[in-house]
């Protein structure tokens, strides 16, 4: 992952030249091949393949047919550049995958939400259930009201396909903290989602995250940042870097979905997050499945061992939040409590 990925990419031309380099000169040739039979003007030279398209679909569609017509191999080699036909510009300043421009010419509306951040933040109530006060409220990615539409899960799943994760995940966690500034009242807790997957070097990625937090006013100790891949986690290590960095600068970190077994509970022993929050799957219904309840009980006592706070999310009954109680579950969060809602509708609240 390079630097370059955490940029906005801006627009691509309607009309241009597309530029692909690889580093097996012997496809050029190919390639060349391939682009003439497409009725393309191409050029070659001993670095890359160049030819002129007249809008983004046709574009597109010379992206869909070499996706047929080379192998895996030969398209993980091709990296591309557009060059606009209207303003001179350096094609050599901007090479991706070509996997992420035909993902980002296939999906525009997805690709503008993201580059121009045309997304909202709604909150989610979090429960004391000791004393069914309010604790703290998750932001969660939305749609905005008046733009394009989309599912957040689409949406992360198009940034990932086309390189555009690191970016999307930043300008999110931006958003939650700006938006929480004026709708939620110090000392409430705000809970954050990250993906440790997009941040490869914490201090140099996360710098625009703590600048955020500080130009907001928003003191660092409210602030938790959720790992949202728990279940995925491929280098600890990593990981532990991450969660260092978020604490260092007196933030907290919490485990999200977590669920039992002997592997998910060491990985708990040895990350020893701030906050762990129970995956809803083990939550629903525990009360009326022993091993269900087991879970939870494993969960509490290894989070009460590392001195971390435990949160059951996706209560939707009163039965599973008695249970949650009962098995010493401190914090909660769900529809039985309250449903997520814009952000802004909070800051009656915190008048």
């Amino acid at each position: 992952m390079s630097c370059s990925q955490c940029r906005p990419a801006g627009v691509f031309p309607s009309e241009g030249t597309f530029h692909i380099r690889t580093d097996h000169p012997v496809l050029l040739q190919s390639l060349q091949q391939f682009l003439e039979s497409h009725e393309c003007n191409a050029s070659v030279n001993p670095e890359m393949v160049s030819a002129d398209y007249k809008n983004l679909p046709s574009l597109q569609t010379l992206l869909e047919g070499m996706k047929t017509e080379f192998n895996k191999q030969a398209l993980h080699s091709f990296f591309c550049s557009i060059e606009n036909a209207s303003v001179e510009s350096n094609p050599f300043k901007s090479w991706i995958p070509l996997g992420h421009l035909y993902e980002r010419i296939a999906q525009p509306e997805l690709h503008q939400v993201i580059q121009q951040q045309l997304f909202t933040t709604y909150s989610q109530p979090i429960i004391h259930l000791a004393s069914n006060e309010i604790y703290g409220y998750e932001f969660l990615l939305r749609p905005l009201a008046d733009g394009t539409d989309f599912k957040p899960y689409e949406l992360f799943q198009m940034a990932e396909r086309s390189g555009l994760q690191a970016l999307l995940d930043g300008k999110a966690r931006i958003a939650s903290i700006q938006n929480s500034a004026d709708a939620v009242p110090p000392g409430v807790k705000r809970f954050i989602n990250f993906l440790p997957s997009s941040i490869y070097d914490p201090k140099h990625c996360l710098a625009t995250t703590f600048k955020a937090a500080t130009e907001a006013g928003v003191d660092p100790q409210d602030l938790v940042f959720e790992v949202v891949e728990t279940e995925e986690i491929a280098d600890i290590d990593h990981l532990k870097n991450i969660l260092a960095a978020y604490q260092e600068q007196g933030m907290k970190v919490a485990l999200d979905d977590l669920g039992a077994g002997h592997s998910t509970l060491s990985v708990l022993k040895e990350l020893r997050p701030d906050y762990v929050k129970i995956d809803r799957k083990i939550v629903s219904f525990c009360d009326e499945d022993i091993e269900k309840q087991q879970m939870i009980r494993q969960i509490v006592q290894v989070a009460n061992e590392i001195g971390a706070i435990v949160l059951a999310e996706g209560i939707e009954r009163k039965e599973e939040a008695d249970i949650a109680r009962h098995y010493g579950v401190q914090l909660a969060q769900g529809y039985y409590f309250g449903k997520p809602g814009p952000t802004e509708k909070f800051m009656i609240l915190a008048k």
